[in-house]
């Protein structure tokens, strides 16, 4: 079942083809976002994530654009106000400066007691297309992470309601879950989350195809060019 999942996926990926999509790993610099059971950052999964994320997409053929690749804030240090505003503000001008088709905001979740776990993506309430970006994402993720049962909701946030995009913000797992905690700095279980997001991503695109018989698309053509598999490695670039 999975494995036919795997190929019907692999299939579609060539409606990736030309999109420019932006991953935006949360937090960075000074803002480490939360704190994990073990000590580590959430800053570090998530650009971890991320990177795996805007490889597998590139192989798709998307045009990827990372708000950051290294360990850094996006704030102006020589303007006054909220840092953590401009933080957010820069990020989603920066989607919107280069008129992308998607916005991918990846973060950990966290809750004060141990037992909360699972991936949750989230959306702007009244954007019709970002709640069927995050559906699609949510299912994915699902069905082959195979430890979530939460579903997509939407949320008021201030960098999806900023952006001019389809917009989701997923939650990869929580930190505050020793077991999800330990899972989550695992680089192998990083690349399965990056192909997860990515299936859903093709997903929603794949939603969006009206016919796909006059696509002229030769499906052979596109499964060789399609190299990684859930639970493969997929280094960060």
């Amino acid at each position: 079942m999975i494995k036919q999942e795997e190929k019907n996926i692999a299939a579609m990926s060539y409606v990736l083809a030309n999109k420019v999509i932006v991953v935006d790993p949360g937090h960075g610099g000074r803002d480490p976002g939360k704190i994990g059971v073990s000590g580590v950052p959430e800053k570090e999964i998530n650009l971890e994530v991320s990177k795996r994320l805007a490889t597998v997409l590139g192989e798709m053929g998307a045009a990827v654009i990372l708000t950051r690749d290294t360990d850094i804030d996006l704030s102006d240090t020589s303007v006054q106000g909220s840092k953590k505003r401009q933080d957010l503000s820069r990020r989603a001008e920066l989607a919107n400066e280069r008129n992308a088709d998607l916005f991918v905001s990846i973060h950990c979740n966290g809750f004060p007691g141990q037992k909360e776990h699972g991936a949750q993506v989230f959306s702007q309430p009244n954007s019709p297309e970002s709640k069927i970006l995050a559906k699609c994402i949510q299912k994915e993720m699902a069905v082959i992470l195979g430890n979530t049962h939460r579903k997509a909701k939407q949320v008021d946030y201030f960098v999806t309601r900023t952006t001019k995009m389809p917009a989701a913000i997923v939650e990869i797992g929580f930190l505050t879950n020793p077991k999800e905690d330990k899972l989550l700095q695992d680089p192998l279980y990083q690349s399965k989350v990056a192909w997860s997001i990515a299936a859903g991503i093709i997903k929603y695109y794949e939603e969006k195809e009206k016919s796909r018989e006059n696509s002229g698309v030769n499906e052979k053509d596109v499964l060789k060019t399609f190299q990684q598999q859930p639970g493969n490695h997929i280094p960060a670039p």
